[in-house]
């Protein structure tokens, strides 16, 4: 017998289908739900007090709904802040989403990284313990942007996006003090590899980019690991907390990646 419970992906808004695209490439005929906290919308921008107080409320409420095999918080900022909250909350496995400075550690040549984020993740202390167990010989320079955030969003609904506007984000990281020296970025927040190639772009030297994606379909797949699946993943459904004319714009851009019904919380 197949079995139809789906994997939840949470995010406050498109950020997590960074997390999803490699998700689908490791078990492609999983069903998934994305869900959207689109009435949230940045937690970037938000204190450390309003999500842990939002989130787990949020994913109990989901979890009743959808009934998932397993959660995804595919948010670097609601995972460094609400992640045991949330495990201790609910009785299934909860994925979560950290800077991948682990893997930048090992690519990096100047041992000059760079970490983008939201400024709710770079400045969180999690991050100084990453960079202490993984990065210890390494200079960590971070920058935090709500402006790539928008632009990420702006992106998957089809805008256009200005190449200066990539150049000033990262002119905050590389405009630091050993900026100049930076070979390999850190996207800290599930939103900056959906811009990955337009910040290469603009970048005034070749750097590399490297994210959590592919090492969290892995974990997903071990965690699942003998499960039965149907045997095509039927319609991906997207979710919001707030559905209005800005989260309608994302349907064909949540369509393209498998998503084709949407549905309001």
């Amino acid at each position: 017998m197949s079995d139809a419970r789906p994997i939840l992906f949470f995010d406050s808004g498109v950020g997590g289908l960074s997390i999803a695209g490699p998700a689908r490439r490791v078990l492609p005929t999983a069903p998934f739900v994305y869900v959207a906290d689109s009435a949230g919308f940045p937690y970037g921008e938000k204190t450390e007090a309003e999500i842990a107080g939002r989130v787990p409320a949020l994913l109990g409420r989901l979890a009743e709904r959808y009934r998932p095999r397993l959660i995804v918080i595919a948010c670097n900022t609601a995972s460094t802040i609400a992640l045991p909250a949330v495990r201790a909350a609910l009785d299934l496995p909860v994925v979560g989403t950290v800077p991948a400075i682990k893997p930048a550690a090992a690519m990096t040549e100047t041992r000059v990284i760079g970490v983008l984020g939201t400024r709710a993740t770079v400045r969180q202390a999690y991050v100084d313990d990453l960079a202490a167990r993984f990065a210890g010989d390494c200079r960590v320079i971070r920058h935090g942007s709500a402006e790539l955030v928008e632009l990420a969003e702006a992106k998957l609904r089809g805008e256009s996006v200005s190449p200066a506007s990539f150049a000033a984000v990262l002119d905050g990281l590389f405009g630091q003090e050993g900026g100049e020296h930076v070979d390999v970025i850190v996207n800290a927040c599930t939103h900056f590899p959906l811009v990955e190639a337009e910040l290469a772009a603009a970048a005034p030297r070749p750097v590399r980019f490297v994210d959590g994606g592919p090492g969290i379909a892995r974990r997903i797949a071990f965690l699942t690991e003998g499960q039965d699946w149907p045997e095509s993943p039927g319609d991906g459904v997207a979710v919001f907390t707030h559905l209005g004319e800005r989260e309608q714009a994302l349907a064909p851009g949540l369509a393209a990646r498998g998503f084709t019904r949407i549905e309001a919380l």
